[in-house]
């Protein structure tokens, strides 16, 4: 007898850990990247010529810096057909904020439009069944904001109702799913659509030595959109991914100028304090353990073993090198436990918001070819770790923290 699709399905959701009624899940993820990939041994020379800066001390900072951040490729809407349109984005002190967000307005739609697609056709349901979307965004300026044109872009119903988190920056995607997990929970049925889309168009620029932290983005950041759809008690023909068990919200007072940012008529200028790793680091144990103790504090009737570190998978947001090495060194972590963050980080960048979705994928795929080899080799294998977190840092300083379980997990 062939067997339906509901009934593979639901095998394939049996094969895995269960989903705790009424708790949140990620059932899809998706991701959407510009056209114009970008080589990181060929950045510094790039740059130098489209800004036509002739400086040896900024090319050797430069240079420093795009081998210190670990970063391989990363995806970027600025392109040579952009700058020759709009020239003035490579000169200094010209009022360029309207073109900027020309282009970033349209580029952070259609990118957030195609991630969306992306993750919908990987969960299998009907864009009508959308109830909710939630989009996050650092990068356009405008009203209607850019959820309501994520939404007609898609054609989602009119009564679709929508939330959007403006200049989170990189906590941003993990504060959209603590805002997806409260909507998803608190309406029993709704599918939660998640987009985050971000574009470093708004912050191109020529370099000066007035400026040292330009160069810092010039060599971290990339460009891209990310989306999930997070819903409750999934259906045998969703796949659950993840269980997003509690969330927190942490900032941290007299932080305020590590991570800033401002809008100007030439950009938005952004920088970054040095000691922001090290901020991270001296705090970073305490939200860990606050967001820990939550499992204990569920009520779902069960009595759990102690977490260690060591017990628990981590899907960091990547902010750089020295953020995830000053983790490690902090908790005590084996160098294995960051792989899915590293990786995002070498091959695409710190893309903001964005990249905790990337390496939530990281892990789906990690554990889907764990389960392969196993499977190969007619052998159990190793465990994998249910319980993790989900964390990400942004400006404020603020602190985004979800207790998760990976559903996947063998």
């Amino acid at each position: 007898m062939v067997s339906t699709g509901v009934e593979t399905a639901a095998k394939k959701q049996a094969a895995c850990m269960a989903p705790n009624p009424g708790k949140a899940t990620i059932v899809a993820l998706g991701h959407a990247f510009p056209q114009q990939l970008v080589m990181q041994d060929y950045v510094v020379e790039g740059f130098m010529r489209n800004t036509n800066c002739n400086d040896p001390e900024l090319k050797e900072k430069l240079t420093r810096l795009c081998k210190t951040t670990t970063v391989k490729t990363r995806y970027v809407v600025m392109s040579d057909e952009i700058l020759g349109r709009y020239p003035e984005l490579a000169q200094e002190g010209l009022p360029t904020m309207k073109q900027r967000l020309d282009i970033s307005n349209k580029a952070v739609t259609q990118m957030a439009t195609e991630a969306s697609l992306s993750c919908i056709r990987s969960w299998g349901g009907a864009l009508s069944s959308i109830t909710h979307l939630v989009y996050v965004s650092s990068s356009e300026a405008r009203f209607p904001g850019g959820d309501l044109h994520l939404a007609r872009a898609l054609g989602l119903s009119p009564d679709v109702r929508r939330v959007m988190l403006a200049f989170t920056g990189c906590s941003g995607g993990v504060a959209g799913l603590r805002v997806a997990k409260a909507l998803a929970e608190s309406c029993p049925g709704a599918r939660v659509l998640l987009a985050t889309s971000e574009t470093t168009v708004a912050g191109f620029r020529p370099p000066s030595p007035d400026r040292p932290y330009d160069l810092v983005g010039v060599a971290l950041f990339g460009d891209g959109a990310g989306a999930a759809i997070v819903c409750t008690d999934p259906t045998p023909l969703e796949r659950p991914l993840f269980e997003l068990h509690s969330a927190l919200q942490r900032f941290l007072p007299g932080t305020e100028k590590t991570i800033d940012g401002r809008l100007t008529e030439e950009g938005i200028k952004f920088q970054l304090g040095r000691e922001l790793p090290h901020i991270i680091e001296a705090h970073v144990e305490d939200f860990c353990q606050k967001l820990i103790k939550e499992r204990d504090q569920g009520g779902d009737g069960h009595t759990h073993a102690q977490l260690t570190y060591d017990d628990m998978f981590w899907a960091v947001h990547p902010g750089g090198p020295a953020i995830l090495t000053k983790m490690e060194g902090r908790l005590g972590l084996d160098g294995a436990k960051l792989t899915a963050s590293r990786s995002a980080l070498r091959d695409f960048g710190n893309a903001s918001s964005n990249t905790i979705v990337y390496v939530l994928e990281n892990m789906v795929e990690e554990s889907r070819r764990r389960r392969e080899l196993q499977q190969a080799a007619g052998a159990e294998g190793g465990q994998e770790c249910e319980w993790g977190l989900i964390l990400a840092f942004g400006p404020g300083i603020t602190f985004e923290g979800i207790l998760a379980r990976n559903l996947q997990a063998t």
